[in-house]
């Protein structure tokens, strides 16, 4: 039965970019991540999980709270150092020392920022709805810059932190479905017109830049309501009542080598027998530990 009165609207589903491709990547783990109360145990936390938040968090107090008088190196270094935790490395020893990586990195990415420069948002939420979907998310950065169609007026930028160790590409940018989302959120929003997104990769302090059209939009846009009309049809299942059997077939594992990066992996037979659990600080070493899973802080909420 359906949960809407006649001549009511569609409910619509309501997500984020991460909680799309969660579903797209592997159904059992969007299950356990957002259907299933109690929640399965996660493992334990990652290094460069850690590394990243940090390093969010430092750049969105850098732009988004400190007055220009403020952001100097030394408050940079001091705001690391107090905000440091040492969740998922091998020892103290490794803490130690990306806090001074993080801080090297943050430092040589702000060296040539202005000060007095204001960014139209940090940490902004935007969202927008289709006919099916209402579709949100938090943006690492949004800058208003001069437009380069020669028109005199603003465009809006995304700007998405990085913080893992792979470079990235313009084609990273450009096939990113969450930073094509928030150019339609911010567009919604604020109400003005944005076409560029970039990466900004801190350990290699470069960006890769990349320019929508309506048709690259549009793309990205469909295979959202793509995902969200499969996503909601497995949830309104899930809700109606399911066996276990019935909950493996509608949310089943599919697993790949990214399973050993899962939250879930000790608790995923499927999984572990295409990868083995990671350690949580394995991102952070080795020549194999480059991986989509381990790029540090999320841009928005789960």
């Amino acid at each position: 039965m359906s949960d809407t009165l006649p001549g009511m609207p569609t409910k619509l589903f309501v997500a984020t970019p991460t909680k799309l491709l969660n579903f797209a990547d592997c159904k059992r783990k969007y299950r356990y991540t957002y259907l299933e109360t109690p929640r399965p145990p996660k493992g334990p936390p990652w290094a460069h999980n850690t590394v990243g938040g940090i390093v969010h968090e430092v750049l969105a107090e850098f732009f988004g709270r400190w007055p220009a008088s403020r952001r100097t190196p030394d408050e940079v270094v001091a705001k690391i150092r107090s905000s440091w935790r040492q969740e998922g490395f091998r020892d103290e020893q490794q803490a130690l020392t990306w806090r001074e990586r993080s801080t090297e990195m943050v430092l040589g990415y702000l060296r040539d920022s202005d000060p007095y420069y204001e960014p139209l948002g940090v940490e902004r939420t935007v969202a927008f709805t289709t006919e099916r979907a209402s579709l949100r998310g938090r943006v690492d950065r949004i800058d208003e810059r001069p437009a380069r169609d020669g028109s005199g007026g603003t465009e809006l930028v995304i700007v998405d932190y990085k913080t893992g160790r792979h470079p990235l590409t313009s084609a990273d940018a450009r096939s990113s479905l969450a930073m094509a989302l928030y150019v339609l959120g911010a567009r919604r929003v604020l109400r003005r017109p944005s076409t560029r997104v970039e990466l900004h990769h801190l350990p290699t302090n470069t960006v890769a830049a990349a320019d929508h059209d309506d048709a690259s939009l549009a793309r990205h846009q469909r295979r959202a309501e793509s995902i969200a009309d499969d996503a909601a049809a497995a949830e309104a299942r899930w809700h109606s009542g399911l066996t276990p059997a019935e909950a493996d077939e509608y949310f089943p594992p599919e697993p790949s080598a990214l399973c050993g990066w899962c939250d879930f992996a000790r608790i995923c037979p499927q999984g572990r027998r295409v990868a083995a659990p990671r350690d949580p600080w394995a991102a952070l070493e080795g020549p194999d530990a480059d991986s989509d899973s381990a790029d540090g802080a999320s841009g928005d909420a789960a």
